[in-house]
């Protein structure tokens, strides 16, 4: 179905500047950008897909039979999003807070093209209706003048407001901390949002500014007709490769300092803290559960615990946890029976995420959820939506969201200072300090 050409550039980098600028006309992009990151399971340097053939959008209900039936129909590549409240799909469970974005639950679509950088090479994926399109596209996407780096100190000057204030924020951890002391919960991921109304920001722009301070590997620029995501994401949610399934949760976060002295010192302290590496130790533990659930028994391993990984604004702590499923495993049951991630709920999963629903203030929604794709031979690979910029063009709406994870050591002082830390870089980018 696709005719596959390959063109070798100069400055990968350059390109990829200019590649962002020619997506722009279509109504659907997505842009997947590794930032140089070297991950051993990492499969190209950026990805993008653009001009959807055809769509599925889709609320909560038989969300992943949909998706499944979409996904086996098409037996192409699909690019698209996951959004946390297919939680719903899974569980009797409900998503009743306030939602001011109003994307739709589930969104993926079979692009007709698809570009793919690996080092210099590019390689051009496009269906045979347009597949005569691949030179001409190569060169004028070639000739588009390189963005000005000059361009990203852009102000947005927005105002931004918080959904739930300080006080209020440390009355509802010191419930949760109830929930764990009563034993309902031993963890649990609690998010708070920020947004901004009435208002109107240059996506791409944004999103350029955003990956400059962050360079992220697993960076998102999600455009969906009028609904866009600008993602900064450390984490991968999983990803399937032939027969082998890989998690890689996040938890415990630091600082980062200029001075390499005092930045080596938090990133030491970052791994000897008991109380960060004990929830991510409960949280590999709540993944190691969700894999053996599709997994060939004995197959599930740990191959990584508790590693420190430095990044433009902060050191993170990540684990690795791999297994291996039968060749007839469906795709699609692999995510169900993983979903919504460990990394953004808590454990026991299903508590923690009733709690959430009532103790949050706003509906997630793409937040905490996933964007990635799949391909024709059914593999696939997802982010966590994390660090990102939400923004709904025509309902002027604005919105970023963080969280930490609650554990019986938690205090809501220290929790705060990391849900602040978190959020620096969108705050930069949306000009509000």
């Amino acid at each position: 179905m696709r005719k596959t050409a390959s063109f070798t550039v100069s400055d990968c980098y350059d390109f990829k500047g200019k590649l962002l600028i020619w997506a722009q006309r279509f109504d659907e992009v997505a842009w997947l950008d590794s930032n140089g990151h070297k991950d051993r399971y990492g499969a190209f340097d950026a990805l993008l897909a653009v001009d959807g053939l055809t769509s599925l959008l889709t609320d909560v209900q038989y969300a992943f039979s949909d998706l499944k039936a979409y996904q086996e129909g098409i037996h192409d590549w699909i690019f698209g999003y996951l959004s946390y409240d297919l939680k719903n799909d899974i569980e009797p469970l409900s998503s009743k807070n306030c939602d001011g974005l109003q994307f739709p639950d589930l969104y993926f679509f079979q692009p007709k093209k698809i570009i793919r950088i690996t080092g210099q090479t590019v390689d051009f994926l496009y269906l045979n209706i347009v597949d005569d399109e691949i030179e001409k596209d190569f060169e004028h996407i070639s000739r588009i003048k390189s963005p000005r780096k000059d361009e990203l100190p852009i102000s947005n000057d927005i105002r931004i407001k918080l959904r739930i204030f300080k006080d209020d924020y440390f009355k509802r951890i010191t419930e949760l901390l109830a929930h764990i002391h009563r034993g309902d919960i031993y963890e649990i991921n609690f998010c708070q949002e920020f947004y901004a109304e009435n208002t109107e920001i240059d996506a791409l722009k944004t999103y350029r500014k955003l990956n400059a301070i962050s360079k992220a590997p697993f960076a998102t620029f999600l455009k969906l007709r009028d609904k866009f995501l600008l993602s900064a994401s450390p984490e991968r949610y999983l990803k399937k490769k032939g027969n082998k399934i890989i998690s890689q949760p996040i938890k415990g976060t630091a600082k980062r300092s200029e001075n390499p002295e005092t930045d080596a010192a938090l990133r030491s302290a970052l791994k000897g803290d008991a109380k960060e590496r004990a929830e991510n130790v409960m949280i590999v533990d709540l993944v190691r559960n969700d894999l053996s659930k599709s997994a060939i028994k004995g197959s599930v391993r740990v191959e990584e615990l508790c590693e420190v990984y430095s990044f433009e604004q902060v050191h993170q702590m990540i684990s690795t946890v791999t297994a291996e499923v039968a060749k007839n495993t469906n795709p699609l049951e692999i995510i169900r029976e993983t979903f919504p991630m460990g990394s953004m709920t808590g454990a026991p999963k299903i508590s923690a995420m009733q709690i959430i629903e009532k103790l949050e203030s706003f509906k997630r929604g793409l937040y905490s959820g996933a964007v990635g794709y799949f391909t024709p031979e059914g593999d696939f690979d997802f982010n966590v939506v994390i660090r990102s910029i939400l923004y709904n063009a025509a309902e002027k709406y604005v919105s970023y969201a963080v969280g930490s994870a609650i554990t019986a050591m938690s205090s809501p002082e220290r929790e705060y200072e990391e849900c602040l830390l978190k959020a620096k870089a969108m705050r930069e980018v949306l000009g509000h300090t």
